[in-house]
């Protein structure tokens, strides 16, 4: 009986920094990009660990000390006309016409204004940012 062992491949040092280039694309699953280009996510871990491969450094090395608040776009619905003056509105006597916001999480501070007739709006937004 003659049983052929499998041999080992070896992998280019440009090959296995694609690899880690593609696991470092946000949302890439280690072991989804294994198993696309055959190869065991075990092995791919270990290269990311630097064992069996040269170490790639990212472009931009971020660390917690080093990491500055970026800025984050939000799309919101634009606002409907007023259907009548707001000086009439009882919200305007009283002087609360706009619900306002302000979110603090380290050094980064929100300030959000939204008016009171969207106060449903305002809502549902406020639970999908506290999520």
């Amino acid at each position: 009986m003659d049983v052929n062992p499998k041999q080992r491949r070896r992998h280019s040092a440009q090959f296995k920094a694609q690899v880690l280039a593609a696991c470092a694309e946000p949302g890439a699953s280690v072991a989804a990009v294994a198993m696309s280009l055959k190869l065991n996510d075990n092995l791919v871990h270990q290269w990311r660990r630097g064992r069996g491969a040269n170490p790639v450094s990212p472009a931009t090395p971020t660390t917690v000390a080093d990491s500055t608040p970026q800025f984050i776009a939000l799309s919101l619905p634009s606002p409907p006309p007023p259907s009548a003056p707001r000086s009439t509105s009882a919200a305007a006597v009283t002087g609360a016409a706009d619900i306002r916001l302000e979110f603090k999480r380290g050094t980064l501070g929100v300030s959000v204004t939204w008016p009171v007739s969207a106060a449903a709006d305002c809502a549902a937004w406020l639970r999908e940012v506290l999520r």
